[in-house]
């Protein structure tokens, strides 16, 4: 098993499990600043490694009026703000070519969107940047159909990759989480991220935008640990309800510590079976 340096934090391999977490876009600089420091602060207390996520472009909303987020320009600028004041490694989504090379100057890690995990272009791109990459499972692949994905970024010499399973497509505006899909990844290889909280989304379940159920975030994330992943990802808010993007699937702060301790309890037991 690979080990993937992400800033400061190790991912992969026998180490301790990683936190991906932060609020879906960013709505604003104080948001996530104060999004941050909470966030800081529980990994500090419980000792667990952490990335900051939040995407400063949602180009995959459903509805034409979605919030997407600040753009490009002012939310890198948040994320090195964020970077900077916190020490931490920070992540983002790129959805096109032309984003590619500014968001690589900024973030430690670049995020490929679930829909665009095909897209060979824009993986071949973020692998020239040499940087780590997150490669999400589209909603309609297969586990084993990953390893075209990662092809297409192993091919610049590139082989700093997660691969993030975050649910399939069963009917309409609903997913489902197959746990064989996260044994399946992880032979590649590769480190595989369980991206809870978009697993549990009803796309496009709420007419113009999803819905969720973040209900099941805690019993998902604890199965997902105990199967055996090397990361978590999490989408939290300090105001779930009123989020401008992905509300419904989002987990509160103030629900995150005695998740964690669970998650982390498990992956330490699942680890000191070697």
């Amino acid at each position: 098993m690979s080990v993937v340096e992400i800033g400061s934090v190790c991912c992969g391999g026998d180490l301790p499990l990683v936190l991906f977490a932060g609020p879906c876009a960013i709505e604003n600089e104080g948001l996530c600043l104060r999004i941050a420091e909470r966030l800081k602060s529980l990994s500090e207390e419980l000792g667990l490694p952490l990335v900051f996520k939040a995407s400063f472009d949602k180009a995959n909303r459903t509805s034409v009026s979605s919030f997407r987020g600040l753009g490009l320009e002012e939310g890198l600028r948040i994320l090195q703000r964020i970077k900077q004041d916190f020490e931490l490694p920070v992540i983002s989504d790129v959805h096109e070519i032309s984003q590619v090379k500014a968001a690589a100057e900024v973030l430690d890690i670049l995020q490929i969107p679930a829909f665009l995990s095909r897209q060979t272009d824009l993986l071949v791109a973020v692998g020239e940047t040499g940087k780590p990459v997150n490669l999400k499972k589209g909603q309609f692949l297969a586990p084993w159909d990953i390893e075209h994905g990662i092809g297409k970024i192993t091919s610049t010499g590139n082989n700093q990759i997660l691969l993030t399973e975050r649910g399939v497509s069963f009917g309409y505006n609903n997913l489902v989480t197959d746990m064989r899909s996260l044994v399946i990844m992880r032979e590649t290889g590769y480190p595989v991220v369980f991206d809870a909280t978009h697993s549990v989304q009803l796309p496009g379940g709420a007419g113009g935008s999803s819905a969720g159920q973040r209900q099941f975030v805690g019993a998902l994330s604890r199965a997902a640990v105990a199967t055996g992943v090397d990361a978590l990802f999490w989408e939290v808010h300090e105001d779930p309800d009123n989020a401008l993007c992905d509300g419904p699937n989002s987990l509160p702060l103030t629900d995150l510590k005695p998740m964690l301790q669970q998650v982390m309890a498990i992956d330490a037991l699942v680890k000191s079976q070697g």
